[in-house]
């Protein structure tokens, strides 16, 4: 149940955005990919992928990490953390937030990561067992550890608010700006840098869905990440980093500070089912979005674009289209709501992805413009949504949502507005 609390609720809204990812190593760049359906998918360029059954992702490409941070920072950082770094130094250079004016107390960081710094751990491990453990790297803990990307942004950007990572796999990123959302609207924080962060395309981590048979063996990238279609066989793992920051709105107001977009509800639950497999019947995933709609004041009618979690499994498609039943056929709006998964392009960026999509319904709302589910061919019954198929389309957004889901069942959806009465 909604607390109803909305009188003295303080607005929050977006002053800043930061991303990487397989479209761009911009916002902007990534979202302007993603309007022309430009596909990130490529063969795997980090690894030689000889022998194995996924030779493709969704990589970050052309990115010359010197050129962002210190010599310090590229040495001894993994890949997740120098990608949070990045977009958050985009975020915050667009935000024009100078700390010296600002109570370091009241701005926090929330930065999410499904996995962390996977690569360092079969690195490392590799490394005790040929030369001995006592002669691992000493930057090991530091490199691998799952916070540590919300709190080299800490440092790096001065907060001194709350400082923590949520690891609640491919929903995440979304949980991180939801929790950042709600710290700043209760009045725990004035400002919050959150989003999500991931690198892992490795052979280990590779290997380990591919035996879980959650990734698609495709080698042609126009029918490798193909959410909602019928012939759709798996998810393309992606990596990357998506950025906001938050702020209390008479706090930006006051500064002058241009205004991106709103942040208005969020919702979080979770399935309580399994591990991995989502409940088929999209119960908890649908209560997620109407607490999410409860918690904006909003009815369903009001969403007019969904960015859907959409990861191109088999199940996953089939039980958020359930989902979406059930939050939305309250008022018959599920056949109506256009909806689309920005994965098709980029990719599932596991506990990034969230964070990203973010960013791209901001741009969504600002410009007016829904973007595409490219590559769609064959409808799938069990998939009966409205989906906005291979070509993005112009729309008078005031809402849009969007969705996260990951294992061990956690559900969380977002919904942002326009933000700008």
């Amino acid at each position: 149940m909604v607390r109803d609390n909305r009188e003295s609720r303080r607005r929050v809204v977006i002053t800043g955005m930061g991303a990487l990812s397989p479209l761009g190593n911009t916002a902007e760049e990534t979202w302007h990919a993603a309007r022309e359906g430009v596909c990130g998918i490529a063969p795997i360029t980090s690894y030689d992928t000889t022998g194995m059954k996924v030779t493709l992702a969704g990589e970050v490409k052309d990115l010359d990490v010197s050129a962002h941070l210190d010599k310090t920072q590229v040495r001894r950082q993994e890949r997740f953390t120098q990608f949070a770094l990045i977009a958050a130094k985009e975020a915050f250079a667009q935000s024009a937030l100078n700390m010296a004016d600002e109570e370091a107390d009241r701005c926090g960081c929330i930065i999410a990561s499904g996995i962390g710094g996977l690569d360092a751990i079969a690195r490392e491990q590799m490394r005790g067992s040929e030369r001995g453990f006592d002669r691992v790297s000493p930057y090991f803990i530091p490199r691998a550890i799952v916070n540590i990307a919300a709190g080299s942004v800490a440092i790096e950007l001065g907060l001194k608010g709350i400082c923590t990572c949520i690891a609640t796999a491919c929903a995440a990123g979304t949980n991180a700006i939801g929790e950042s959302f709600h710290a700043i609207r209760d009045g725990y924080a004035d400002v919050m840098v959150s989003g999500g962060t991931e690198s892992c395309i490795t052979p280990l981590a590779v290997g380990g869905f591919t035996t879980m048979r959650a990734l698609s063996h495709a080698d042609d990238p126009s029918r490798a990440s193909i959410p909602f279609d019928a012939e759709r066989s798996g998810f393309v793992i992606g990596e990357g980093s998506g950025i906001l920051v938050l702020e209390e709105y008479e706090h930006a107001k006051a500064r002058g500070a241009n205004i991106l977009g709103e942040l208005v509800g969020y919702g979080a639950t979770c399935d309580a089912h399994h591990v991995t497999a989502p409940d088929p019947d999209g119960s908890s995933a649908g209560r997620c979005m109407q607490i999410a709609i409860d918690d904006a004041d909003l009815q369903p009618s009001d969403i007019d674009y969904v960015n859907a979690h959409g990861t191109a499994t088999k199940m996953n498609d089939e039980c958020e289209t359930s989902a979406m039943h059930l939050a939305f056929d309250r008022e018959g709006h599920t056949a109506d709501v256009p909806v689309s998964s920005t994965k098709s392009m980029t990719g599932h960026l596991l506990g990034a992805s969230g964070a990203v999509e973010a960013v791209l319904c901001a741009c969504a709302l600002r410009d007016g413009f829904i973007p595409p589910n490219i590559n769609y061919r064959t409808a799938d019954p069990a998939c009966d949504l409205n989906i906005v198929a291979n070509q993005g389309q112009a729309a008078d957004l005031s809402y849009v949502m969007s969705n996260s889901f990951g294992f061990g069942g956690h559900n969380a959806s977002i919904v942002l507005g326009k933000g700008l009465d």
